[in-house]
């Protein structure tokens, strides 16, 4: 199961077409109730609020499921062992088989993953609706759960999704967030946003065409734990100091209270090494020559379409585990998390559905560990809004909110060229 960030791909072949069709009879107060109702709470047509309420009712039969079903449902015998290296071990198959039977409870301190986005478009890649996504991710938290130390971390990369015809977000992402937490006891240790400077602007109907939102730049990473206390210590992932942090360490700062209210010490002034990173995480996404990438190609095996960057999983892997600690990724891809879990000297197991996805992560590990990238910018820079100029009276605002596509702008006419003299043939003379 995958995701995808950005990029145009065409619609696949759905894997479970819908073309099953049930009649519902309906007097005309109640068809004009239901098309009211779908419209105000923003679904596309009345199929899709239909399937809205069926899910919830599923939801609710769902959460009173018993957990040991989930272990008949999810066998053993849906997982092997694919690859192996001195610490780590890649597993093909369904990864709730893995969590119900083939982990121990209560021996993982990571779960670092990217689990396929609740988009609304079906993809080749086997993502889930977003209305049914918490009720598909029900036996994955359950298996959590289980294999989690009181002291591990739960770490979970997920993008947004846009409502279906409308320039307005689906809420499944923090839906998931609600449900780990209210209903399987999970903590919120710290929200944090992974901003990919590289980002294309999407979603272009809204962004480009319609000219009504801004470009989706970031990815939510929730961070979540069994107890309140997870070991770690944000020492280890230690940003760089900015220039004026330096000049003030150089040339020393005098203690005094800032208009904010804040009574900044002489402590401020201590030097350690480096400064605690904000929970915005500033990582480009932009790998396009790799030795994953040109064995892939050489091997004519898919390239994964949505891979995180390894500095990604190496931020949370040096701020949440100790060497000799286990790292798990239950939607494994091409096996990023294990890749960088095996450069720190972690324990790791990545699991993974796709066959062609496993031959191709073997790049990492073949014919040495992929090292971790030595060379990486110390800052990226991001422009202020509101800096170019313009003017409010020739820029006016959309009164629709971009209900309507605006007309396509004339391409002024291209100006005729004077047509040049043609270059006279030399005429060779005769020896």
């Amino acid at each position: 199961m995958f995701r995808i960030e950005g990029g145009i791909m065409g619609r696949p072949k759905a894997n479970k077409p819908r073309n099953a069709i049930t009649n519902v009879r309906l007097t005309e107060e109640e068809r004009a109730s239901f098309d009211a109702m779908a419209t105000e709470r923003g679904f596309a047509n009345v199929s899709e609020y239909i399937r809205f309420l069926h899910n919830q009712h599923v939801g609710v039969a769902a959460q009173t499921a018993e957990p040991d079903s989930y272990q008949a449902r999810f066998p053993k015998k849906l997982i092997r062992s694919f690859y192996k290296t001195g610490l780590g071990e890649m597993v093909w198959g369904d990864s709730r088989a893995y969590l119900f039977h083939g982990a121990k409870p209560d021996s993982v301190d990571l779960i670092m993953t990217s689990p396929p986005f609740g988009l609304v478009r079906k993809k080749s890649y086997g993502n889930e609706d977003a209305d049914e996504y918490c009720n598909w991710f029900r036996p994955f938290a359950e298996g959590f759960k289980r294999v989690l130390k009181d002291d591990g971390s739960l770490v979970i990369d997920i993008g947004g999704a846009w409502v279906p015809g409308q320039p307005t977000r689906s809420l499944y992402h923090f839906k998931l967030l609600v449900m780990l937490v209210e209903e399987y006891g999970f903590h919120l240790c710290q929200e944090h946003y992974w901003w990919n400077p590289a980002k294309l602007p999407t979603p272009a109907e809204w962004v480009n065409v319609r000219r009504v939102r801004v470009k989706d730049a970031v990815n939510t990473v929730w961070w979540l734990s069994k107890t309140p206390y997870p070991k770690a210590n944000n020492r280890r992932v230690l940003a760089p100091y900015s220039k004026s942090m330096q000049d003030l360490l150089r040339n020393g700062y005098v203690a005094k209270l800032r208009p904010s209210g804040h009574d900044i010490s002489s402590k401020f002034s201590k030097d350690n090494g480096g400064s605690v990173p904000p929970n915005l995480l500033a990582i480009a996404n932009t790998e396009s020559t790799s030795r994953y990438q040109e064995y892939c190609r050489e091997n004519n095996i898919p390239i994964h379409p949505a891979r995180f960057p390894p500095q990604l999983p190496e931020y949370f892997i040096r701020f949440l585990t100790d060497k000799g600690d286990t790292v798990l990724d239950p939607f494994g891809g091409s096996c990023v998390t294990g890749a960088v879990a095996e450069a720190l000297g972690r324990r790791w197991v990545c699991c993974e559905m796709s066959e062609e996805y496993l031959n191709g992560a073997l790049a990492r590990f073949e014919p040495s560990p992929a090292p971790l990238l030595k060379d990486r910018p110390t800052n990226y820079e991001i422009a202020p809004p509101c800096a170019v100029p313009v003017s409010d009276k020739d820029t006016p605002l959309f009164a629709d909110g971009g209900a309507k596509r605006p007309p396509l702008a004339k391409q002024p006419a291209a100006k005729p060229q004077p047509e040049q003299p043609r270059p006279k043939r030399r005429v060779r003379e005769a020896a």
